[in-house]
């Protein structure tokens, strides 16, 4: 693949979606048209910074408008499409699956349309360098015993929640549109991602947030429950890699090889901010435990030495240095949080 690429990002208003944005708009060599529905999580405040770049464009859309993603793949003779839109919070999924249904399952099955009409057009030297890189989540995996097993890019998919069964689905497709007619296709899945412009009710932004304003840390049941943390920006790097220099028909999985649980996560961040914002307590006394949410999985761990090996990927943030990092721009950018703060408190809790 060559050097200077115009790439679709869809999604790109999201968390993980404008952090890519970001990176491909600082590198130089990348034109990205951005094309996000803006829902709920979907932020253009979160793209300030490249949004005036002669390479960026934004278009607001739905992935399952096939014409409209046709007319954007002919137009910006798009080499490459970088699939992140999704609805992905699990709670809001037991809430109400049929969005993430028609999204994350749907909506991908009509990308995949256009994108393989698309692909058919082109010729041979083109199609030779196109990409469709589908990004995923390692809770398709399902659930992993607290004190062993991780997962690798051949463990068998076993979905526990409606968002995670959604996005399995989504896997399967693409997986099916490489094996059936060929698409070029590379997929990644990745475990928990925090830093900059994450939505305010996850659980590291929500904590935060929380902590800072002194109000109750909501924890899931005792708070054992363990995630790999990775940060967005090392995340965001992977993802770069994996587009053009991943192997077609292969998957990659994306870690920080950085386990917490939940209540070890909150902790962290309370003592952070007490170095930093001191109060007249400590921060942990405001830890609350609250019921659990349905089918909640235990574990999460992935194995990220096939891209370490194969691409020459490193995480670049442990989790210290990137919860500090991620504290500091939450300290630093009221302007970006607080509205979506005003708008949201109290809606959701925050979980991982």
């Amino acid at each position: 693949m060559s050097d200077s690429i115009n790439v679709l990002v869809t999604g790109g208003a999201g968390f993980i979606g404008s952090a890519v944005c970001r990176l491909l708009i600082a590198k130089g060599s990348y034109r990205v048209i951005n094309l996000d529905k803006l829902t709920y999580a979907g932020n253009l405040q979160s793209l300030k910074e490249v949004s005036s770049s002669d390479n960026y464009r934004f278009v607001q859309g739905d992935i399952a408008d096939e014409d409209l993603v046709r007319s954007l793949l002919d137009e910006e003779q798009i080499q490459a499409i970088m699939h992140l839109a999704a609805e992905s919070h699990v709670d809001r999924s037991i809430d109400g699956p049929e969005a993430f249904i028609q999204t994350n399952v749907v909506g991908t099955y009509r990308l995949l349309n256009a994108a393989l009409s698309y692909w058919r057009s082109l010729p041979p030297a083109r199609k030779d360098r196109f990409r469709f890189h589908h990004v995923s989540t390692d809770e398709v995996f399902g659930d992993l015993p607290f004190d062993e097993g991780i997962f690798t890019e051949t463990t068998p998919y076993a979905p526990s929640s409606p968002y995670s069964a959604s996005k399995a689905a989504s896997d399967h497709f693409v997986r099916a549109w490489h094996e059936t007619y060929g698409l070029p296709v590379v997929i990644s899945n990745c475990s928990n991602n925090y830093g900059p412009f994450h939505f305010p009710e996850k659980l590291i932004p929500l904590t935060i947030l929380n902590a800072l304003s002194g109000i109750p840390l909501p924890v899931y049941g005792r708070g054992e429950n363990v995630r790999d943390w990775l940060h967005v920006e090392d995340h965001a790097r992977a993802l770069e890699l994996i587009m053009t220099q991943g192997r077609v028909g292969e998957s990659y999985n994306v870690g920080g090889r950085a386990e917490r649980n939940n209540l070890e996560v909150v902790q962290t961040i309370c003592d952070v901010l007490d170095e930093k914002r001191p109060m007249s307590a400590s921060r942990r006394e405001l830890i609350s435990f609250v019921t659990d949410r349905p089918g909640h999985d235990r574990r999460y761990a992935i194995d990220p030495t096939k891209i370490e090996t194969e691409l020459g990927w490193q995480a670049q943030e442990n989790f210290e240095t990137g919860i500090e990092k991620t504290i500091d721009w939450y300290l630093s950018n009221e302007w970006w949080w607080a509205p979506l703060r005003e708008q949201y408190q109290g809606t959701r809790l925050g979980a991982a």
